[in-house]
């Protein structure tokens, strides 16, 4: 059997207790972290056309979907993402059944249902005490079809409950997506070509 003398012991337990220290979320020496999303996400995009403004969104999200968050050892500022979010296209609501169908018809909801978000990376580990940390981060969007890497900036925040907010931001373009952009009375309400995109997520630490 083997003895510990006491002194050992005890900066063996230290070390130990330093290591799981070291590892709690958002400690800058972080390695890895899970977090899963919660219900209540949200998606919405506005634009404009040559007499108004229009704002659609996908409310309510609910897919307990994990983003997978690991640092890089050969670049300490680096953050990897792995996860993904898959919605519905056809449950874009702008508060406008004609500008509604419109935008699904435009977004070719019945041949390609999903609008999917995959996270790439992020430039650094959330601060999570600092309630306006601003990251860049890297995204692919699939849309109608046709998939596109798109930097995004992103708010990490959390609140009284301790859920991780996420908010991330990015004006797209139809043609960004090989879309045109719908008209209606024979041209005479265009809609213009960009988007600007906004998703906010919920998250627990796994």
């Amino acid at each position: 059997m083997i003895r510990y003398h006491k002194p050992i012991l005890f900066f063996f337990l230290l070390a130990l207790l330093s290591v799981l220290i070291s590892f709690k979320e958002g400690d800058p020496n972080q390695r890895t972290a899970k977090w899963v999303l919660i219900k209540g996400g949200t998606l919405q995009v506005k634009g404009s056309t040559n007499i108004n403004n229009f704002s659609c969104s996908i409310i309510g999200y609910s897919n307990p979907d994990t983003i997978l968050v690991s640092r890089s050892r050969a670049d300490k500022e680096s953050v990897a993402l792995t996860g993904a979010l898959a919605l519905d296209v056809k449950l874009f609501d702008c508060r406008n059944p004609v500008m509604t169908g419109d935008l699904r018809k435009t977004l070719k909801s019945k041949d390609h249902p999903k609008l999917k978000i995959k996270f790439i990376s992020l430039s650094k580990f959330p601060d999570f005490s600092s309630p306006n940390d601003v990251i860049k981060g890297f995204v692919d969007i699939e849309l109608a079809g046709v998939s596109r890497r798109f930097d995004v900036n992103y708010t990490f925040y959390r609140d009284e409950q301790k859920i991780i907010r996420l908010v991330g931001e990015r004006d797209v373009n139809f043609s960004d997506f090989n879309l045109t952009p719908p008209r209606k009375l024979g041209g005479m309400i265009q809609t213009d070509n960009k988007l600007s995109v906004k998703f906010q997520l919920g998250m627990k630490s796994l």
